[in-house]
């Protein structure tokens, strides 16, 4: 795990990227520039531990989670470590995220695995993919997003979850009131509440000690779209 001020140092030099990308009207083009620019370089990236989230493996362990053959979508899923966690505990595996070269780099990393990884933009996301997940796992791909982007990114990814299926989302989390402040922008309970809007029905809200950043809350949150 990155040392704190090594990760500030990388999320720096992302919202310089970003900001680049934003005046230039290109909302998105600062992921796979970011993941470029490292060069393979896992210390350019704030959110790449070569490791899976440690909230969500934490609540996974807690609650004794188990793949059993169930197709699982991970999010944005950039190196793949989160991935491979979901492969390692017996889910069939797809994940994806905009940026090919994240997704080329994850290819390589685990290649010993049949994880099945895509390049896809989680606003055009493949049509197949609608509906089809028991599992559906999104750490951190919200929260860098403008706000004007939130509303349609939490209604692409409520989208996949399939009847009876499942979704966890990990991500900063603020009060209804707070101040986004400046990426990553967190989420608050109202922000939240859209996957509701979405048919599907919360199941455990968790806030976590956030042992990285004083200060930083950190929501886990479960939910369960209904049979029908």
């Amino acid at each position: 795990m990155k040392d704190a001020a090594k990760r500030e140092i990388a999320r720096e030099r992302v919202r310089e990227i970003a900001a680049e990308h934003t005046a230039r009207g290109n909302q998105l083009g600062w992921f796979d520039a970011v993941y470029s620019e490292a060069s393979g370089n896992i210390d350019s990236i704030p959110w790449a531990d070569l490791e899976p989230n440690h909230f969500f493996k934490r609540w996974a362990k807690e609650r004794g989670l188990k793949g059993e053959g169930r197709k699982a979508l991970v999010v944005g899923c950039g190196l793949g470590y989160d991935a491979r966690y979901l492969f390692e505990l017996g889910f069939d595996v797809t994940a994806f995220d905009l940026s090919q070269t994240a997704i080329e780099w994850a290819k390589t990393l685990h290649k010993d695995t049949n994880i099945q990884f895509e390049t896809s933009d989680l606003f055009q996301p493949f049509r197949g993919w609608l509906g089809s997940f028991h599992f559906v796992l999104e750490i951190y791909t919200i929260q860098p997003l403008s706000m004007e982007m939130r509303s349609r990114a939490i209604d692409s990814v409520a989208s996949f979850v399939a009847p009876s299926g499942e979704l966890v989302v990990v991500c900063r989390g603020r009060e209804d009131e707070e101040e986004v402040g400046q990426i990553p922008y967190p989420l608050s309970k109202k922000d939240l509440s859209r996957f509701e809007e979405n048919g599907l029905d919360e199941r455990e809200f968790v806030e976590m000690p956030d042992d990285e950043e004083e200060g930083v809350r950190r929501f886990v949150v479960h939910y369960k779209r209904p049979r029908s």
